[in-house]
């Protein structure tokens, strides 16, 4: 028998052997295919033979984007210095976690397993908020990826994002409107109608457990992405709403999400989210308590000028026309070079370097290049951060999470 039919029928065997609910993903990795066989949890993960594999699945990838919001594509260059809007970190009464039930239970559409692809080393218990962890501490924001091979075309993503801008930019501070804003709520916190205006049929519906008193990103008369984040203590969700405005009692939005903290779930492929590349925004945030505290246990968040019509998981959109090779994908992950010498850094700054060299930065809008996301809130040493303007795009490298999907 051929070795791709052999391969075939192991798959077979392991599917009947793990029993009902079994699945199996084929992904590139290492230069190589790799099979994952997984039943609630991903279980194993062996490299595989392709053309055998085709015996047993055949799911075309469709080349079609669905439509959906650029996350707000400057029209013009920022000016160098001036970080983005948003408001800052607002905890109301929080309940200790219960069971969700009803509106807080799950979105309309069905949880999309989470690619087991992703790769990445697993250190402690990942970031919390409000005694909710914020995505398991497997998830894709929450991995070590200081291992990881550095992408075959690292250096011309990078050479594309410094056309634009060449140091990085914290894109948040201690001033009310710069960064982007989250509120903490619980059960007792009422539930509030969602509109939605435009991307409705790629979003969650409502309603939201978020405060018609929540901190709009850039402040209440901002006319920019409008971002409102709110994370429901008392069911671990979190709610996320692109372009918000509160009017007469309902909250009309262009897009929004509702995500289950203890989950690793994924948007529909073509999805967007919140944020243009159909991730989940808050995750990527820099927290001042997290930087307090010594340590950033995950990812940040960050823009890129221009991108390309592509994107990698766990991102599932894109929102560029582009097919330039070289332009950055998003859901792309850099990492801050082993080899850049952080001696001379302190404080604040020094905590978000460090974390970037452990677990990176992931492309998730159009924006500012280098700009990197955070909560802002009034103890941000906005001198300190200015640390991180003399770090260039050149120390950071491109690392290899998995294919590019259309």
């Amino acid at each position: 028998m051929e070795l791709r039919h052999r391969t075939a029928v192991a798959v077979l065997c392991a599917l009947v052997t793990i029993g009902a609910g079994a699945g199996a993903a084929v992904a590139e990795r290492d230069g190589g295919a790799w099979l994952s066989v997984t039943t609630a949890r991903r279980q194993a993960a062996l490299p595989v033979d392709t053309s055998a594999l085709r015996i047993l699945f055949a799911a075309p990838r469709s080349s079609a984007s669905v439509p959906g919001h650029a996350g707000g594509v400057p029209t013009g260059p920022q000016p160098e210095g001036a970080p983005g809007p948003a408001g800052s970190g607002v905890v109301a009464d929080a309940d200790p976690v219960e069971t969700a039930a009803g509106p807080d239970a799950a979105p309309t559409e069905p949880d999309v397993p989470y690619p087991d692809d992703v790769p990445g080393a697993i250190i402690g218990n990942g970031p919390s908020i409000g005694g909710c962890p914020v995505f398991p501490a497997d998830n894709a924001w929450n991995v070590d990826i200081s291992g990881l091979p550095v992408h075959p075309n690292s250096a011309g993503y990078i050479a594309d994002i410094n056309s634009n801008r060449q140091y990085l930019h914290a894109d948040f501070g201690s001033p009310a409107e710069y960064g982007i804003p989250f509120v903490v709520t619980g059960s007792s916190d009422p539930l509030v109608p969602v509109v939605f205006e435009a991307y409705g049929d790629e979003s969650d519906p409502g309603p939201y457990r978020v405060p018609l008193s929540a901190p709009v990103e850039g402040g209440a008369s901002a006319d920019g992405d409008r971002h409102v984040i709110g994370v429901d203590a008392g069911a671990c969700r979190l709610y996320e709403m692109y372009r918000a405005f509160p009017i007469a009692g309902v909250w009309h939005a262009d897009s929004g999400t509702n995500w289950d903290l203890n989950s690793n779930a994924r948007r529909p492929e073509n999805w967007t989210s919140a944020d243009a590349a159909g991730l989940p925004i808050f995750p990527g945030l820099a927290r001042y308590d997290e930087v307090a505290s010594g340590r950033i246990p995950h990812a940040l968040r960050f823009t890129v000028q221009r991108s390309q019509k592509a994107h990698i998981w766990p991102a599932t959109h894109h929102a560029s026309s582009s097919t330039d090779p070289n332009r950055p994908p998003m859901g792309l992950r850099l990492r801050l070079k082993a080899s850049f010498d952080l001696s001379g850094f302190h404080g604040q700054a020094r905590v978000i370097l460090e974390a970037l060299r452990t677990y990176g930065m992931i492309v998730a809008d159009n924006g500012s290049s280098w700009f990197i996301s955070g909560a802002t809130d009034p103890r941000w040493d906005d001198e300190d951060l200015d640390q991180l303007k003399t770090v260039p795009g050149s120390a950071f490298e491109a690392v290899d999470t998995g294919p590019l999907r259309y």
